[in-house]
């Protein structure tokens, strides 16, 4: 099972990450997108590698605005699965703003 973090790692990650906050709970982005399709492109994205990770976020589309909401629900809060997780988010968010 996977390792809980703590408050300072929880924070560390978080430092290195972008727009997510959170605690050892769970940790969370939202993000406007420049349409509902370029959310809904990143949302699938998103499906593509948790699918991968076998690690699956909860995901709320609310027209162009996505809340990722990431939790290892099996060890009751934040692990490092969340947070390579959220990295890859990251790296999808980033690709899709950029091509608008």
């Amino acid at each position: 099972m996977a390792q809980l973090l703590d408050d300072a790692a929880v924070g560390k990650a978080l430092a290195q990450l972008t727009g997510w906050i959170g605690d050892q709970e769970v940790i969370v982005r939202t993000v406007e997108f420049p349409s509902f399709p370029a959310g809904i492109v990143a949302v699938v994205d998103v499906a593509r590698i948790a699918e991968e990770l076998d690690h699956h976020p909860d995901m709320d589309i609310r027209w162009r605005t996505v809340t990722f909401r990431l939790t290892t629900h099996s060890a009751g809060g934040v692990t490092d699965r969340d947070v390579l997780l959220a990295g890859h988010i990251d790296e999808i968010v980033a690709r899709v703003l950029e091509q608008g």
